[in-house]
């Protein structure tokens, strides 16, 4: 099993088990003197975490502490430009509710085919394929995000829940998510009637019901004339990063699939945000709007109910796909400074 790295110039090595002693990442390539935000560092890792009482989001209730110990690449406050090792140990892991699914897998989970494929492997939580893997994500996009706030400061990634299972945004309140305070919004859903996604995701933790749903991610300010025609366009790593997030299961940039339904007299205007901001697979400069979907959670009824699980993986998924954003980003951003001739 080798394909455990991300990014061609930014890299990131992932390793770790949801039941195992800890999870980490090595992150290579990072500019040295970038400023080591321990801060954001730990804001991005709790915006992640299950288990955060009173924080208002319908989630699993493992609670895990996920305190960052970084080994290597930092010194007095910087980047040395060296290997940056970093690991979470595992604290709350209940390995014995998993003891079941050791002989008889799981239905829509990854239980089978795992050890179909490689036969042996970590039953407890999913092992490798469970969504605990992504703690490792957001570590490394984190580094990234301080290095882009140093290349690029005026680059942000705002993630957001645009539906819900059968609850959508409108066009009206989407307009309004980069004045909004998304983490403060029930299931990262800023819709103005919040009590609506609040019942509908706490009757299917109630019965063991799940939902899929729709994530958007919003690029303010990207820069221009990202990416690498042919074969590493930056809608093409955006969605390669996207996918590789469990139970995401669609991708769309700018109009996505409605393009399909438009005259291309309507469709190709100057200036046209239908386009997401990228062109000819490279970035124009002008905001990119990226679209997620998630099928259901997979553990449902008694599994739901015996297990810890959250009823829409939506919520949680959206700061792993800002820092999926934010490690593409910077590794297109790196590149960039090496292909001028």
């Amino acid at each position: 099993m080798s394909a455990n790295q991300f990014g061609s110039r930014f890299v990131i090595t992932s390793f770790g088990e949801s039941h195992g002693a800890a999870l980490g990442v090595v992150v290579d390539g990072c500019p040295a003197g970038v400023n080591f935000d321990q801060a954001l560092l730990t804001t991005q890792m709790e915006r992640r975490r299950p288990g955060q009482h009173g924080s208002g989001q319908i989630v699993s209730g493992r609670n895990e502490g996920d305190q960052v110990e970084v080994l290597s690449g930092v010194f007095e406050g910087k980047t040395l430009g060296t290997p940056i090792a970093m690991i979470v140990r595992n604290q709350d892991a209940r390995s014995g509710d998993y003891s079941q699914i050791k002989n008889s897998a799981r239905t829509g989970h990854a239980d089978d085919v795992w050890k179909n494929k490689f036969g042996h492997s970590d039953h407890r939580g999913g092992g490798r394929s469970s969504g605990r893997e992504t703690v490792s994500r957001v570590m490394a996009g984190s580094v990234a995000q301080m290095y882009m706030q140093h290349a690029s400061p005026k680059t942000r990634v705002i993630g957001y829940a645009a539906q819900i299972g059968p609850l959508t945004l409108s066009d009206a309140e989407k307009a309004q998510v980069a004045k909004t305070n998304i983490d403060a919004c029930q299931a990262r859903f800023p819709a103005k009637n919040q009590n609506e996604v609040s019942e509908l995701l706490k009757k299917a933790q109630e019965n063991g019901e799940s939902y899929g749903g729709i994530a958007e991610i919003l690029i303010e300010n990207p820069p221009a004339h990202l990416g690498q025609p042919v074969f590493h366009k930056l809608k093409s790593d955006l969605a390669m990063a996207f996918l590789s997030v469990g139970a995401a299961n669609g991708f769309e940039l700018g109009a996505g699939f409605e393009a399909t339904e438009t005259p291309g007299t309507a469709f190709h205007t100057p200036e046209s945000q239908v386009y997401g901001g990228i062109r000819g697979g490279v970035s124009t400069g002008e905001n990119i709007l990226l679209r997620v979907s998630f099928k259901p959670t997979s553990s449902i009824l008694d599994v739901a109910k015996k297990g810890r699980h959250d009823p829409c993986i939506v919520t949680r998924a959206i700061p792993v796909l800002e820092a999926m954003t934010w490690l593409v980003l910077a590794d297109h951003l790196l590149w960039s400074k090496t292909d001028k001739y």
